[in-house]
């Protein structure tokens, strides 16, 4: 039996294997290989590798891994899991199952464009879902923001307020968006488009919207926050709160509501956070913070003292 079974390896279950190894602990990481970032050639806002390839970050972290022969890293998917606190079981696609005292999820989330012909391809690439992540790349660019809810307007706002005067918003089909929003949008000169949108096409720095009336869009970026749903079932099988938007509940220790599971990065979140956040930054420490935690849990247990 393994003391920790870290399911996803991207930053947040690289980190929390890191600590967990670094503390001579029994390590399993699981990792399916299809890291939510995969599209993106850079990542930004991540000290000392800002503009740093988030595969090659990925590379790095499992080559530091292999300095501590407790940790055992193994390209796979888990499909289903089951237990409580000191006896979990996962199942893996290979048929083989493990065991582990405890479990920290770091499965991340899965982005689910619209259903526009060329926009799912350009996604990550030629079409950004967050400003935080993209909106210096994109300064004094013609940009579109493309939305079906009313109050993600708001990122067309936002974008023209800190990176471009040359800003559309595009709902892809009539909307209700609320007076005082469309005043504000208005105030910006902040154009909409509300034709349902058709196709998209052309190359980053040169993109096209063609839309059902006929017309069309020429804008050299996109901003498109995409629906999101979780990328494996584990932690509702496991009987973790998923939280009305589709995250996992998690406390400030990182802790689930289920006695020796933790959650990292963009799949979990404290329910007063109004959003997931996607930065590889967060995504890391939220492994750090679940691993340093959880090791004191297990100390402790291990130790058979529980302090009042």
């Amino acid at each position: 039996m393994y003391d920790v079974i870290v399911v996803g390896g991207g930053p947040a279950g690289l980190s929390a294997a890191l600590v967990f190894g670094r503390q001579r602990r029994a390590v399993l990481l699981v990792d399916g290989g299809r890291p939510r970032n995969a599209p993106a050639a850079e990542m930004h806002m991540y000290l000392s590798r800002d503009g740093f390839p988030p595969a090659r970050l990925l590379a790095l972290g499992r080559d530091e891994l292999a300095a501590y022969p407790s940790v055992e890293v193994r390209s796979g998917v888990a499909v289903a899991a089951r237990g409580t606190k000191d006896d979990f079981e996962i199942d893996l696609a290979d048929g083989t199952t493990e065991r582990g005292r405890r479990v920290v999820l770091a499965t991340g989330q899965v982005d689910e464009p619209y259903e526009i012909d060329g926009l799912a391809e350009r996604f990550g690439r030629s079409v950004f879902h967050c400003p935080f992540c993209h909106g210096w790349e994109t300064s004094g660019k013609s940009l579109a923001v493309l939305t079906h809810e009313p109050m993600e307007a708001m990122l067309a706002l936002y974008v023209a307020d800190r990176f471009s005067d040359d800003v559309v918003l595009c709902t892809d089909g009539p909307r209700d968006l609320p007076a005082e929003l469309a005043g504000k949008l208005g105030e910006r000169k902040i154009k909409v488009i509300e034709s349902p949108v058709s196709r998209i096409t052309g190359d980053p720095g040169a993109l096209e919207l063609r839309f059902s009336d006929g017309s069309s869009l020429a804008r050299e970026a996109i901003y498109h926050r995409a629906p999101t749903r979780q990328h494996t079932g584990l932690a509702a099988q496991l009987g973790c709160e998923i939280q009305p938007d589709g995250t996992v509940r998690v406390n400030e220790l990182q802790e689930t509501t289920v006695a020796g599971v933790a959650a990292a990065g963009d799949t979990a979140k404290l329910p007063a956070v109004p959003d997931a956040a996607t930065l590889v930054s967060l995504g890391a420490a939220d492994g750090v913070r679940a691993a340093l935690w959880m090791e004191g849990d297990l100390f402790r247990s291990d130790l058979g003292y529980s302090p009042a």
